[in-house]
């Protein structure tokens, strides 16, 4: 047996933690003899590449079926998923630090500053920093979550408008608005214009054609879009105003964290449901069944929704990014995240069940 109070033989163990607890019983010492003894004289530490190997077979160890060419795609699948998922309720536990949204002596103060000669209308004040339906999210709103309306849930906003006729024409109101946004060290991002027909009045008499052109900028930790309608709509106004706050530092660490700590667990809970379930468990069949289920119900939303997300990234600029489980399709389609998570919780408690009394937990790994 090495000597205990060798620090080679003891930081070899410590690497030998990735590995299963009855996979160290069996072999760990006999891995460590083995390393020790190829080590040259004097060496106090594992070599990079040792330890790279111990943690790369150890990984694979606490998969099991050393049989199987895929059980490391699977468990990627499931590490990765896990990772994104608690990232992204890492970020949004990380949006609290964020400044509340802003007020409305904060939004009238901005859109005087802005919008000089032009009469201030209503203004509307983001009731949450993320709302439902404009509202704050509330547990007797969960159903609508789930079945449907998840999409709904955004970020709040403030939202104002202008009073009255437009002082000036479109043309030069877009000018000066960039000039004076630029001036008061905003930064201005490029107008982006539409065209569409509507109603001249409430009761649609006539249609007219009118053009929509929307400013985007952002300074420091607060995001404005401006939306300059002409000609002016009936009973709408030709100036609206929403302002809000950007992601707050904490967002990105905490999603990083929370995904790497999240992407550990799933492989660890995958890992073991799998060496538990490798040959003769009573129920390894329906646990690899709701695993499939889990996989499916959990990626289809994402892999829907990044190509979309992604292209509206790169149609208009955006001061601040789309929060993080948005790009997994959520909440809009948080029932599919529910039905994996309830699937994959089943087959963890059915890989706990007790294995045949003849099947040793398998502890070996390829390679």
């Amino acid at each position: 047996m090495p000597p205990t109070g060798d620090p080679l033989a003891r930081r070899y163990r410590r690497l030998l933690w990735c590995h299963p607890r009855a996979y160290r019983r069996a072999r760990g010492e006999e891995m460590v003899g083995v390393l020790l003894d190829g080590a040259p004289p004097g060496r106090t530490r594992p070599t990079l590449r040792e330890a790279v190997d111990l943690l790369r077979h150890g990984l694979r160890c606490r998969l099991g079926r050393p049989a199987s060419r895929t059980v490391g795609v699977w468990a990627t699948l499931a590490a990765v998923i896990c990772g994104l998922f608690t990232g992204a309720a890492a970020t949004r536990v990380a949006w609290e630090t964020s400044r509340p949204q802003p007020d409305r002596a904060e939004a009238a103060a901005l859109f005087a500053d802005v919008f000089p000669g032009h009469r201030l209308g209503d203004v509307e004040p983001a009731t949450a920093l993320f709302t439902f339906y404009s509202q704050p999210l509330r547990l007797r709103n969960l159903d609508q979550v789930l079945l449907g309306d998840g999409g709904e849930y955004q970020q709040g906003e403030t939202l104002l408008s202008a009073a009255g006729a437009p002082p000036t024409p479109a043309g030069r109101m877009l000018t000066d608005t960039e000039r004076r946004l630029r001036e008061a060290g905003w930064q201005v991002y490029e107008p982006m214009v539409s065209g569409d027909s509507g109603c001249t009045d409430k009761w649609c008499a006539s249609i007219v054609r009118f053009t929509e052109t929307t400013i985007l900028a952002r300074r420091g930790d607060t995001a404005l879009r401006v939306t300059i309608t002409s000609p002016p709509q009936g009973v709408s106004s030709y100036l609206l105003v929403s302002v809000n706050r950007t992601a707050p530092p904490a967002v990105l660490p905490a999603g990083l964290l929370g995904g790497l700590l999240g992407a550990g667990l799933g492989w660890l809970a995958f890992g073991w449901a799998s060496r538990r379930t490798d040959a003769g468990h009573p129920a390894g069949g329906v646990v690899t069944a709701l695993f499939g289920v889990s996989m499916l119900l959990w990626w289809s939303p994402a892999l829907l929704t990044v190509p979309h997300l992604l292209g509206h990234h790169l149609d208009e600029p955006h001061p601040s990014w789309h929060p993080l489980w948005e790009w997994l399709g959520q909440p809009a389609l948080a029932l599919f995240f529910v039905g994996g998570a309830l699937c994959a919780l089943l087959g963890l408690a059915l890989a706990a069940l007790p294995r045949h009394a003849a099947d040793p937990l398998p502890t070996a790994a390829a390679g």
